[in-house]
């Protein structure tokens, strides 16, 4: 059962498919809620409680922004791998875009499979002409990330209830569609 009446984009990568929350993506949201070592990048560990309410405030997002991030889904197995996509929530400094999964997907190109659909989502069909990526200092393999995407650091931010981060600013639409289309984000997965 989909939560929401609303058109949600269906995008699909090689390996992967972002698509609209289902009542059955609980299960995922939970794995990376609700451990402490997966969610020390998320604003910290939660309750089943607290991470249903999330669930309710990621499709809410939807209506309430016209985006929120999606459920990534791996083709292979049809698992629901983690969340990548635009995120827009109070008191961020402007849109982003957001992303984790579960501890078995990582490490594996999937975030980078993941994020590169969900910026040219957001460039192409949104109209954003940039997009940032909040990530806590220690949170090493998203500042990789972020940099193999050719984001850059621009700075420090405290957000409510969220440990110390930076900001990283996103590649603009056209230099991002240029290094997509020469391969040069696609050849290291």
């Amino acid at each position: 059962m989909s939560f929401t009446e609303l058109p949600v984009p269906r995008l699909e990568t090689e390996r992967l498919v972002l698509r609209s929350w289902q009542e059955q993506d609980f299960e995922c949201l939970k794995t990376i809620f609700c451990d402490e070592e997966t969610a020390r990048y998320v604003g910290g560990a939660r309750s089943e409680h607290m991470v249903w309410r999330q669930m309710a405030t990621i499709i809410g997002h939807w209506h309430m922004r016209g985006f929120t991030v999606f459920a990534v889904e791996r083709k292979e197995d049809g698992k629901t791998i983690g969340y990548a996509g635009p995120w827009y929530p109070l008191e961020w400094p402007e849109p982003e875009i957001g992303y984790a999964l579960i501890p078995e997907a990582q490490g594996k190109g999937y975030a980078l499979e993941a994020v590169q659909a969900a910026l040219g989502y957001v460039y192409d069909e949104l109209g954003w002409e940039t997009a940032i990526s909040v990530i806590v200092r220690e949170n090493e393999g998203s500042r990789a990330l972020a940099n193999r995407l050719g984001a850059h650091y621009v700075g420090d931010i405290n957000l409510p209830e969220r440990p110390p981060a930076e900001i990283w600013r996103h590649l603009s639409p056209a230099k991002f569609r240029k290094r997509l289309n020469s391969g040069e984000l696609l050849d290291e997965v």
